[in-house]
């Protein structure tokens, strides 16, 4: 008996949650819910708004300084984007650097000069 107390209160609570958040309206079974002509995306980025900007040559305390501007879901996705293109690039460069210098020392190692 108690089990069928319970379950008779969950299903309660279920046809009323789904009559709160309008899916079950009274006579609209079956009705096709009216769509939007158009649908609005995020808008634009303010361009008043300052730009994120890292250095030239970044380095870890960079990013412990970076300040994103807050927008309606978490950060600004341009300027997150801006940021984490220019470490791509600034480690792109430091591996070519690390690469050339680590081929250079191989040279000299094979050449002999590595006093």
């Amino acid at each position: 008996m108690t089990f069928l107390l319970v379950f008779l209160a969950i299903a309660v609570l279920g046809l009323a949650t789904v009559f709160g958040i309008g899916r079950l309206r009274p006579g609209s079974a079956g009705a096709v819910p009216a769509v939007p002509a158009t649908v609005q995306g995020l808008p634009e980025p303010d361009p008043r708004l300052p730009p994120v900007l890292l250095p030239e040559h970044p380095v870890a305390g960079d990013v412990s300084r970076l300040r994103f501007s807050v927008a309606l879901r978490g950060y600004r996705m341009d300027q997150v984007d801006t940021v984490l293109d220019r470490f791509a690039e600034a480690l792109e460069e430091r591996d070519a650097r690390i690469r050339t210098l680590e081929a250079a020392g191989r040279s000299n190692l094979a050449d002999g000069d590595g006093n």
